[in-house]
């Protein structure tokens, strides 16, 4: 199977070079990626940016991508208490593939209970959410556990970008 990444954003809001940086990276490492938000209809970044999403969220099956990756940004905590978030998160968990996300958007992965005993980071304001849901938070630029992949802010994005390449290449 090719490999092939489904990036998540939100449909207003998500930060542009936590989006841009790491699918940058990716594409240039020979791996495909995808954009999907709640609808296909045009998402706009803090920054500016405008994107069509590739896919609906609910289009989305794990069995067609390596990773599922969550950007950040203020938009992203529409996906904070989503059961349709859950459930992706769930089925990509379920069948063994890499979980990623950055800033503030590792609560979504922590809140889905897909955290628990994994060591993380996101930007400072989740750091409590992510202990009480059970992870171990270090604050970190970058970290990796497993196939779980997570980054602090838009300054870690290239970084995350690569530690993401380098998991689905493993």
């Amino acid at each position: 199977m090719a490999r092939k990444a489904v990036f998540i954003i939100a449909q207003k809001d998500f930060r542009d070079e936590e989006l841009l940086e790491p699918k940058k990276v990716l594409e240039g490492r020979g791996i495909e990626v995808k954009i999907a938000s709640q609808t296909k209809e045009k998402a706009i970044g803090k920054l500016g940016t405008e994107i069509k999403p590739d896919l609906a969220i609910a289009e989305i099956d794990p069995k067609d991508f390596n990773a599922l990756v969550f950007i950040g940004g203020p938009g992203s905590q529409i996906y904070f208490n989503d059961p349709k978030a859950f459930r992706l998160i769930e089925g990509f968990k379920a069948a063994g593939k890499i979980l990623g996300a950055i800033c503030i958007a590792p609560s979504i992965l922590a809140n889905a209970g897909a955290l628990i005993s994994k060591t993380v980071t996101s930007f400072p304001s989740e750091e409590e959410n992510l202990k009480d849901k059970g992870a171990e938070y270090t604050g970190m630029q970058v970290e990796v556990d497993g196939k779980i992949v997570t980054a602090k802010d838009p300054t870690a994005a290239k970084e995350f970008g690569d530690k993401l390449a380098f998991v689905i290449e493993d």
